[in-house]
């Protein structure tokens, strides 16, 4: 068989949605009817693919290998021929469906250059030599921090919020107050300067300044004032799951970017980020590393992800990703960074249609089924499939499958591949 079904890997972080809160709690009880979801337990992540730590493993017994990864390692030609060369015969992406219920940590992820020198110099913080560029593409209402703010929003919150003003100190907020439009690296230069100053500032100085933000921006709100000019709502939500956190004040220089479902984001290297709240799924490059500056409590390595940025102003809108619809097939959507280890189609199958194929793509590919059912058959499966809302297919390289919908509402898959 080269279609077959899997189990894939949870992961129970602590900033995941609890119990069926949670849309990956919601896709494992779904799709597995044995499964037991713990209300007071944190579902954050489910891994689909082959990353060691939670490599999937094969619902079908006639198949000698466990897992994925040892599968893959033994049938290479089902990546693709283009792909198996390219990425040395290793599944090149990570699909995943994360939910976010308190933020995760304000960071970035190295170009290839740059993590091959963190691995070599720091290799039990930075595991591995490649990139690790990201998609998300909403589930539900999601919020996340992503890119610098254009710079008069951040010019109007340094003269707004004296504590951060106080934190990058005079000369640096001149210098970008000052810092004009026809000189983009001069406003790169002055918006790494006030970063960098704010993210190295002495914990004992920020934390005080943010306790006096934190009081009067709380004071204002319960008189009933607006609290915008110093972005209050997401200052008080951020300082009551990370208080004393410098990650906090970063929200005056990034962007907040709100994604509908099946709006995206995707997130190049060295691009500062985080995300806030909300369901998604997640395509990535195989890789973990991160350089991480705040709202966590894991290693934190200021001065790498202070050098590292990409310190172009850009407004919150321009992060959002487009998806553009397939010519051919009218149900896919593509969402295609401009990275080469991976592409996302959203599959949105109408409920007048009863019949429909997957096609087949000169890739290994991963399905996800959203919402709906159907059973699909493959001549590559070794027997008919029940696809229900959880399900997850491996399909290897130019297989095609037949979806037979039984489902009123029609469906909605996510499917992971790499397009070279």
């Amino acid at each position: 068989p080269a279609v077959f079904p899997l189990s894939c890997a949870v992961q129970s972080y602590s900033w995941g949605k609890l119990g069926l809160d949670s849309e990956v709690a919601k896709l494992v009880a779904s799709s597995d009817p044995l499964a037991q979801i713990h209300p007071e337990q944190p579902y954050a992540e489910l891994w689909m693919g082959t990353h060691p730590r939670g490599d999937a493993v094969i619902l079908d017994n006639r198949i000698p290998q466990q897992t994925l990864g040892q599968w893959i390692a033994a049938n290479p030609a089902c990546l693709g021929e283009k792909v198996r060369v390219a990425f040395q015969g290793q599944l090149p992406f990570l699909f995943k469906v994360l939910s976010v219920n308190t933020a995760l940590s304000i960071q970035a992820h190295p170009n290839k250059e740059l993590a091959a020198k963190l691995h070599a110099q720091f290799p039990k913080h930075y595991p591995d030599a490649n990139h690790k560029p990201e998609m998300a593409i909403a589930l539900t209402p999601f919020e996340g921090l992503c890119g610098f703010r254009p710079v008069e929003e951040i010019v109007s919150f340094l003269q707004a919020v004296p504590e951060l003003r106080t934190l990058i100190g005079e000369v640096a907020a001149e210098q970008l107050e000052r810092s004009g439009s026809d000189d983009p690296r001069g406003v790169s230069a002055a918006l790494r300067v006030c970063f960098t100053r704010l993210m190295k500032s002495e914990k004992k100085f920020f934390v005080d300044q943010l306790n006096t933000l934190v009081k009067r921006v709380s004071q204002e709100a319960a008189e009933g004032k607006d609290t915008s000019a110093s972005n209050g709502d997401l200052l008080l939500r951020l300082h009551s799951q990370y208080p004393g956190d410098i990650g906090c004040f970063t929200i005056y220089f990034l962007n907040l970017v709100r994604l509908e479902p099946g709006e995206a984001m995707f997130l190049g290297a060295n691009e500062p980020h985080a995300y806030l709240h909300g369901d998604c799924v997640e395509c990535m490059a195989c890789s973990d590393n991160t350089v991480r500056a705040g709202l966590t409590p894991k290693f934190i390595d200021v001065l790498t992800l202070c050098e590292m940025l990409n310190y172009t102003p850009a407004p919150s809108s321009s992060k959002i990703f487009p998806a553009t619809q397939s010519q051919l097939d009218p149900s896919v959507y593509l969402y295609d960074p401009p990275v080469p280890d991976f592409a996302v189609m959203r599959i949105e199958i109408p409920a007048s249609i009863k019949l429909y194929l997957v096609s087949a793509v000169d890739s290994a590919s991963i399905l996800l089924v959203i919402q709906g059912t159907a059973v699909g058959t493959s001549t590559a499966a070794a027997s008919e499939m029940t696809l229900r809302r959880g399900s997850v297919l491996f399909i290897s390289a130019n297989e095609s499958i037949s979806l037979h919908l039984s489902s009123p509402d029609g469906m909605l898959l996510f499917r992971a591949c790499c397009l070279l």
